[in-house]
């Protein structure tokens, strides 16, 4: 019965641990994917158009990317610390 976990918890199944992601590679990627914005957005400003607000958006987003790649390099050093 579908219905048998909402009126006897003990019937459910238990949790899934959580699966170690390696972040490097979502981070890394979303941090090229900017610096390919914002060399684009410095073409278009090189050629007189009106993309300084992208520029800002595009280093801001490299900025986040390095930052959360410092973060998950020092978040991964503890977990691997940790579990010696």
């Amino acid at each position: 019965m579908k219905f048998a976990p909402l009126i006897d918890p003990a019937v459910r199944k238990p949790a899934p641990k959580p699966v170690r992601v390696d972040l490097r590679k979502a981070f890394g990627i979303g941090t090229g994917l900017w610096a390919i914005a914002l060399v684009v957005s410095l073409v278009l400003l090189a050629f007189d158009r009106d993309t300084m607000p992208l520029v800002t958006m595009c280093v801001c987003g490299v900025v986040i990317g390095v930052l959360l790649l410092i973060w998950e390099y020092f978040d991964r050093w503890d977990y691997r610390r940790l579990g010696e």
